[in-house]
């Protein structure tokens, strides 16, 4: 029998390729797009593959939407096995330059959408006795990074709320765990929100975003990122914490072998030099 796999944000980069990775491994693949009107590179994905994949609308920050996603994909598939938060968005821009809205807004897609989603589909792995849940945050989920305040918040408090929940949830065989990309090419730098200017922060802004580029420059393939999201969600064997790369493995542990935080720090500043 066949897993049935919940996946969020498949019209492009590595969720899309995630989800037709998975559909090629013979998982039932339910993907979703905010906008139908963009589904062509993910349609195009799949014939190309040679595999079908059950594409809905959702807005993950649609509350009322998800539960009936989740109601629909129940009804029409039985169950679900495994969901993949994989939606998300960027947002560039220190603490004085942003906005309480723009800070709500990173905090409705990359926080509270996940764990919205992941509130939904509990019960039913709870009852079935299994299930696997896998949040995609990013390196930026471990590592602040200067100028992604907003961002990196988000991605943390994430990361808190799941790791936290993984311990009662596989008491009822739910494995929960998440996914870190480092700098992945995709649209998702395109699609990221910036400050207009950078007033008293610009010089600082500039070296920031020189760094990014060199590292988007040198970025993972996104069709690379979604085979490494397939691997963890079809692993026989699992871990809480996976990453996509090695350069993403060496860029977590620079903060997970940090007990004062120096380190890290250390690590950053240059990039604002």
């Amino acid at each position: 029998m066949s897993d049935v796999v919940l996946i969020t944000g498949t019209s492009s980069g590595m969720g899309l390729h995630a989800a037709v990775e998975l559909a090629r491994r013979g998982r039932i693949v339910v993907a979703t797009v905010r906008d139908l009107a963009r589904t062509d590179a993910l349609t195009i994905a799949a014939r190309a593959a040679g595999v079908e994949i059950d594409v809905r609308a959702l807005d993950v920050v649609d509350h009322t939407s998800a539960a009936r996603v989740v109601g629909e994909v129940v009804a029409d598939h039985g169950r679900i096995d495994v969901l993949i938060n994989n939606a998300g968005r960027g947002m560039v821009g220190t603490a004085e330059q942003l906005t309480m809205d723009q800070i709500r807004a990173q905090l409705e897609v990359n926080y509270l959408a996940p764990v919205n989603l992941t509130k939904l589909v509990l019960p039913g792995m709870r009852e079935q006795g299994r299930g696997r849940i896998l949040t995609v945050t990013s390196v930026g989920g471990v590592v602040g990074q200067p100028f992604a305040d907003a961002y990196c918040g988000a991605k943390f408090a994430v990361e808190g709320f799941m790791q936290s929940l993984a311990v009662v949830a596989e008491k009822f065989g739910v494995q929960v765990g998440v996914i870190e990309p480092a700098a992945v090419a995709s649209e998702f730098v395109a699609n990221v929100d910036r400050p207009d200017n950078g007033g008293p922060y610009g010089a600082l802004l500039g070296a920031y975003a020189a760094r990014t580029a060199g590292a988007f420059a040198n970025a993972q393939s996104a069709t690379s990122a979604g085979v490494a999201i397939a691997d963890a969600a079809t692993s026989d064997e699992f871990r809480f914490r996976w990453q996509t790369s090695d350069a993403a493995a060496a860029f977590v542990g620079v903060s997970l072998a940090d007990p004062d935080g120096e380190r890290v720090l250390g690590f950053t500043r240059p990039w604002i030099s």
